[in-house]
C-alpha cells in the first residue's frame, strides 16, 4: 500500500479499516497491518498504545467519511420518504462496489466489528454505540418529519423507530455477509419502508 502523503498515521488508519472490514479484527494482527501499511512496528505504537486505540480511530474515520454523504442524502430540501430511499440504493451500491473491489459481501464494516467485539472491548462498544447514535439522528429528524407530513402516525415513537431501522440495516448487511450474497441486500428498500409502517407504492 502507498503511503499518502507521507502521513503514517492516517496510512494506518485506513490500511486497519480495510484489512479488518475484509477479514475481521481478530484475524488481523499489528503485525500485518505494518506489514501491509509498509510502517515499522515502532511507527504504530508512537501513534497507537494498542489495536484498540487504532480501531476506535477507524471507527471515528468511518464517521467522518460518510457525514457528507449523510448530510447530502438527508438534506432538508429533498422529500422525507426519498431521503430514505436514496439511502437505501447508496447503501445497496456501496455494497455492490465493495464486492466488485475485494469479490466478497464484506457488509458493514462496523456492525460486523460490532458482532464480533463489543463483547469484549467496552471502548470499542462504547464508541460503536456512540457512533450509532449520530447515525440515527438522520433517521429521527426524518421520521418528525415523515410525521409532521402525515404519512406516518403521530403516536409515532420516533427514537424507538430509528433504532428499528438501524437494527433492520445490521441485520440485513450480517446475513448479507454471512452467507456471501449480494442478493440479500436487494430488497433494502422495500424492507425499509415495511420497517417504517408504510406500504410500498
Amino acid at each position: 500500500m502507498r503511503k499518502i502523503g507521507g502521513n503514517t498515521k492516517q496510512l494506518l488508519i485506513e490500511t486497519a479499516s480495510e484489512l479488518i472490514w475484509k477479514n475481521s479484527y481478530g484475524s488481523v494482527s499489528v503485525d500485518d497491518i505494518c506489514k501491509t501499511a509498509g510502517v515499522k512496528k515502532g511507527s504504530f505504537y508512537h501513534f497507537f498504545p494498542s489495536k484498540v486505540d487504532l480501531v476506535i480511530s477507524t471507527i471515528d474515520m468511518y464517521y467522518q467519511s460518510k457525514k457528507a454523504v449523510y448530510d447530502e442524502i438527508f438534506s432538508p430540501q429533498i422529500a422525507p420518504l426519498k431521503r430514505f430511499e436514496q439511502l437505501a440504493d447508496y447503501l445497496y451500491e456501496s455494497q455492490a462496489q465493495t464486492k466488485a473491489k475485494y469479490g466478497k459481501v464484506c457488509g458493514c464494516p462496523y456492525a460486523s466489528l460490532g458482532c464480533e467485539m463489543a463483547g469484549q472491548e467496552d471502548d470499542i462498544r462504547k464508541k460503536l454505540n456512540e457512533i450509532g447514535t449520530y447515525f440515527e439522528l438522520y433517521y429521527e429528524n426524518t421520521i418528525r418529519d415523515l410525521i409532521a407530513e402525515g404519512v406516518l402516525s403521530q403516536e409515532t415513537d420516533v427514537k424507538e423507530k430509528a433504532q428499528e431501522i438501524s437494527s433492520y440495516f445490521v441485520g440485513q448487511f450480517t446475513a448479507a455477509r454471512i452467507h456471501n450474497d449480494l442478493a440479500l441486500l436487494s430488497n433494502l428498500k422495500p424492507g425499509l419502508l415495511r420497517t417504517l409502517g408504510i406500504r410500498e407504492k
